[in-house]
């Protein structure tokens, strides 16, 4: 092996990757040579499908999903995206009010089935607003990341050429997922009331944060190379140390190491099994390796 290690990696531009993706912080071991993709998700099929990456970032439903298949992928315990996903399933107020019990029978709007924010949101419905997920009718726009993964017969592919937003304002769906916070002079809002206090309560009842995208390496990179997986999760630790704090308050939504991630794996394991996009539960330590389990 060459004094320097070059890599495919695959990382968004986030506060807590700025450092490392400009080069603030820098190895002497490895060279990232990063994918020239402005929205990282476009690219979590080639993660999942094709291993086109030695290091990637992946959304944690994503990884679940290719991880049950087989798929020669070791999670890092490391956080590139986590935020409060509670502000993300609005309504249109101009057409009336609306709560979370008023979703049966609904039509509500998301990416898609498996997409992980819409994961966590249906599982803060069943879990905290007690509603029955099989009477909502989903109406998705994409397929799942994963290619073995079929859509539960609750949900329905929406028309060709149609859009998530631009439906829900037209009155064609009753609620939807939004992938970004709507503006406030927008007749789109937050479906559940003050989401900003419900997202931290639920935090501090489950002791956990709800995890979008951390990053995975190859399985062969890590069982051959074991000191370039620590070297890669060194580079990731510094650079989220130099960027915005991960929340204001005491909540760290950029958890980094198994412990601090244990909680939140662990519900999140939960809510795809009980949706139907595993099989199984899978256990939190047979994500990772001998080498990405001790970091």
């Amino acid at each position: 092996m060459s004094e320097f290690e070059k890599l495919r990696v695959l990382l968004g531009d986030y506060p807590g990757t700025r450092a490392l993706k400009n080069g603030e912080i820098r190895s002497t071991r490895v060279v990232l040579d990063f994918a020239d993709e402005k929205v990282p998700n476009r690219a979590f099929k080639r993660v999942v499908r094709e291993q086109a990456f030695d290091v990637a970032e992946l959304a944690i439903v994503t990884f679940l999903q290719a991880k049950a298949l087989g798929a020669p992928l070791v999670l890092v315990p490391a956080t590139v995206l986590g935020r409060h996903q509670h502000q993300y399933l609005v309504y249109n107020a101009t057409r009336g009010d609306l709560a979370p019990a008023d979703l049966a029978s609904r039509r509500v709007g998301i990416r898609s089935y498996s997409v992980t924010t819409a994961t966590w949101i249906r599982g803060f419905l069943a879990h905290d607003y007690k509603l029955d997920l099989d009477r909502v009718h989903w109406i998705t726009f994409e397929d799942a990341h994963v290619a073995e993964y079929r859509d539960p017969p609750t949900a329905e592919r929406a028309p060709a050429g149609k859009e998530l937003l631009a439906m829900l304002r037209d009155g064609e769906l009753d609620a939807a997922v939004a992938g970004a916070p709507v503006p406030e002079d927008s007749p789109l809002k937050p479906l559940i009331r003050d989401p900003d206090a419900a997202a931290r309560d639920w935090c501090r009842r489950n002791g956990a944060v709800p995890i979008n995208h951390l990053v995975v390496v190859s399985e062969s990179l890590s069982r051959s190379n074991p000191e370039i997986i620590r070297e890669i999760y060194r580079l990731l630790w510094e650079s989220r140390q130099t960027g915005a704090p991960a929340d204001e308050g005491d909540l760290d939504l950029l958890p980094f190491g198994i412990d601090a991630l244990r909680p939140s794996l662990t519900i999140a394991i939960e809510y795809a099994f009980e949706q139907g996009l595993l099989a199984r539960r899978l256990e939190v330590d047979e994500l990772f390796d001998d080498t990405t389990g001790s970091l």
